[in-house]
């Protein structure tokens, strides 16, 4: 099996749109960057998702954030948000790691891999304690999460706070 973990960039082709477009809107609280189903406005919309994980033009509020895909032999399986640094909302839900499977590849352990893979990437840009939050009823994110080394710091209102040392 080839695995491969690739930052957004601007050369992203209709492989990545299609899987967005399986993936949909988001569930279980995780949100695509991508609402449109338009292929020209997903390329169009690509030079600014660069920016963002560099940091640039930020709105009040935002950290910087990149955008990752990972492929299974050649084929895109799954789609993560790696930020930075956190701000006040996202210590409390939403955390340093969002990412979801496409449904059609789901239940064949890809979430496990993408979020190992996110670690390193974590690491590497100097992320020394990963937090990740989930919905409490989400049972296959916490069992990804808690197979990943993530410790369960509390569930308040409905969502666990969990830290992954790396």
């Amino acid at each position: 099996m080839k695995i491969q973990v690739k930052a957004l960039s601007e050369s992203d082709d209709q492989s990545i749109f299609e899987m967005i477009e399986e993936i949909g809107l988001g569930e279980n609280g995780y949100t695509t960057n991508f609402p449109n189903h338009d292929y020209e406005q997903f390329k169009a919309s690509l030079p600014r998702m660069i920016e963002i994980s560099k940091g640039i033009n930020l709105p009040d509020g935002y950290v910087p954030q990149t955008i990752y895909w990972m492929y299974i032999n050649d084929r895109p399986v799954a789609y993560g948000k790696l930020r930075h640094k956190l701000n006040n909302k996202l210590l409390e839900y939403g955390g340093h790691v969002g990412y979801i499977v496409r449904p059609s590849e789901r239940g064949k352990g890809y979430g496990k891999l993408f979020l190992s893979e996110l670690k390193k990437s974590a690491k590497n840009i100097g992320i020394d304690e990963l937090l990740i939050t989930c919905d409490e009823t989400n049972l296959r994110s916490r069992r990804v999460i808690e197979s990943n080394g993530g410790n369960l710091e509390r569930v308040h209102e409905g969502i666990c706070k969990y830290w992954i040392e790396l």
